[in-house]
């Protein structure tokens, strides 16, 4: 279900964008930025190139920027706008570990990911005001009393059973889309569980919510599903030097 067009969601993609770069230092390490510009092209040619029943391609005006921050973090905006920050740059450590991170963002704004949670947000929100104005009225004072209790309590039964296992569900997609799109780029798919397996050790010792309670899939699910995809991502897959 889609409540924001591809034209809403593209003009909020650049909005947040121009945000990001306003309070972001850009990095000026040349071979990051040469890395990262180079990586992002070859992905955004193959997401312009879809196989058959997985994407449409999206026709983006693509732009790569770095950002210096120690923080492992990467995005793609709605419009192809796509920043990664130097504090992955540890973990990621090859070009095919970039593209892996690369591939994986790119992949949510082809799936329109930004758009299917503003939609979900817009319905659970609509539904809760919706229940707890007619507890309002049918309660009297009393239902106006414990309507806004109510809402609450609805509003967080929503967030775990609906909106974070579609948040899992997305991520997931996520890396399904990226491995087939790093290997349409010419990028060895097994490089991913190399890649996941650093983000996991690069995560050790922080405290982690149970998966039911969390917006990603474990760092065992993904991989073992990585795994899983690997091989019929490899059909795709052309070495390129």
């Amino acid at each position: 279900m889609m409540l924001v067009s591809e034209g809403e969601e593209r003009q909020l993609g650049a909005q947040a964008y121009r945000q990001v770069l306003a309070s972001e230092p850009q990095s000026h390490d040349a071979a990051f930025n040469a890395l990262v510009d180079k990586v992002g092209r070859r992905i955004a040619q193959a997401a312009e190139r879809p196989p058959a029943n997985m994407w449409k391609a999206p026709h983006y005006s693509w732009e790569f920027r770095t950002i210096e921050n120690n923080v492992p973090n990467a995005f793609c905006l709605p419009g192809g706008k796509v920043a990664v920050y130097s504090g992955l740059l540890p973990i990621t450590r090859t070009e095919a570990g970039l593209a892996t991170v690369i591939s994986h963002e790119v992949a949510h704004a082809l799936a329109r990911h930004s758009a299917e949670r503003l939609s979900d947000q817009k319905v659970v929100s609509g539904a809760t005001l919706l229940a707890g104005a007619g507890l309002a009225v049918a309660g009297g004072r009393t239902g106006a009393t414990y309507a806004p209790m109510a809402m609450a309590a609805m509003g967080a039964g929503a967030s775990v059973g609906i909106l974070l296992p579609m948040s899992r569900t997305q991520e997931s997609e996520a890396d399904h889309i990226g491995l087939v799109l790093m290997a349409l780029a010419g990028y060895d798919p097994h490089e991913a569980i190399g890649l996941w397996e650093r983000m996991r050790a690069a995560s050790r010792g922080q405290k982690k919510q149970p998966e039911w309670l969390s917006t990603h899939p474990t760092d065992d699910t993904r991989l073992a599903d990585i795994r899983h995809w690997v091989p019929e991502a490899m059909k795709y897959y052309r070495r390129r030097d």
